[in-house]
C-alpha cells in the first residue's frame, strides 16, 4: 500500500457545528469514531479526497494535549493523518530529514502511530500511522444530521515559509505525487483525489499554516444559503472554507 493522505483533524470544544457543516451542509457520511484516551473522535468521508476528522477533548490527564491546543489556538486544524505500509521504513526517511518524531507507539497489532511536531514540519501536526484494517464504524452520533449533497473534499491547501522543505517532505517521506511546482506553489495529489498545494508565504507562525480547504458538488453547484450558512460554521471551526 503506497503512503495515503487519509484525513485532516480538526480540534474543537463542541461536535455540533462540525456535523452540521461536514455532514448536513457537504455532504459527509459517517465512516467511524469512538473514544480514545483523553478524547473522543468521529470521521466523515466524502465522494472523494481525504476524510474529516472532529475531536473534542474528554477528561483526564489524557485530554492535555488537546485542552492545550484549544485554550492556545480555539477549533481549528489540528493534523494531517498519512496511512503508512511500513511505519518504521517512514520514521526512518523523517530522521533522514533531521526530524525526530513524538509520541511513538509502535506496540499495538493494529494501529501504530508517531507524531511530527508543527515547528519541524511547517507549522501543523503531522500523524504517520499503519493500520491492521479498518476499525468498526461504530454507531453515529445522534447529532449527525442527515447528509446533504454528495461533495468532493478536492483541496487543501497549506501555506508555508520553506517551499523547498515542505515539498521534499510531502514527496520524499509521505509520497505525494508532485503535478506542478513553481518558485511560488507546489500541487501535490495522494490516491483516491487527495490533494495538497502548497504555497509559500513569509512570517507565519511555526513555519506555516493551513489556509483553506476546497470542497465541491459531485452534481450541480452550491447555492447562496449553503454559502452562507457553510462560512458562518466554518469561522466557529477555525476554518477557511472554498465552495467551488
Amino acid at each position: 500500500m503506497p503512503v495515503v493522505l487519509d484525513h485532516l483533524a480538526v480540534g474543537t470544544p463542541a461536535l455540533a457545528d462540525g456535523w452540521e457543516l461536514f455532514g448536513g451542509v457537504l455532504g459527509g457520511t459517517w465512516a467511524y469514531g469512538g473514544d480514545s484516551p483523553g478524547f473522543w473522535w468521529g470521521q466523515l468521508g466524502f465522494a472523494a479526497g481525504p476524510k474529516i476528522e472532529l475531536m473534542r477533548p474528554t477528561s483526564g490527564p489524557d485530554a492535555a494535549f488537546l485542552e492545550r491546543f484549544l485554550a492556545s489556538r480555539g477549533a481549528g486544524p489540528h493534523h494531517f493523518n498519512f496511512l503508512v505500509s511500513d511505519i518504521e521504513a517512514t520514521l526512518a526517511k523523517v530522521r533522514a530529514l533531521g526530524i525526530e518524531p513524538v509520541g511513538v507507539n509502535l506496540e499495538s497489532s493494529y494501529w501504530q502511530e508517531a507524531f511530527l511536531h508543527p515547528r519541524d514540519v511547517h507549522g501543523i501536526v503531522i500523524q504517520v500511522a499503519w493500520q491492521g484494517g479498518a476499525p468498526p464504524p461504530g454507531a453515529p452520533p445522534a447529532e449527525l444530521p442527515a447528509p446533504g449533497p454528495a461533495t468532493r473534499f478536492d483541496l487543501i491547501e497549506h501555506h508555508v515559509g520553506d517551499l523547498p522543505a515542505a515539498t521534499r517532505l510531502f514527496t520524499d517521506v509521505l509520497e505525494g505525487r508532485l503535478e506542478t511546482s513553481g518558485d511560488d506553489a507546489a500541487e501535490l495529489t495522494w490516491p483516491g483525489g487527495k490533494r495538497i498545494r502548497l504555497v509559500r508565504e513569509d512570517g507565519l507562525p511555526l513555519g506555516g499554516s493551513l489556509h483553506h480547504v476546497r470542497f465541491t458538488r459531485a452534481e450541480g453547484t452550491f447555492g447562496a444559503q449553503d454559502r452562507e450558512r457553510a462560512g458562518l460554521l466554518a469561522k466557529r471551526l477555525g476554518l477557511a472554507v472554498e465552495l467551488a
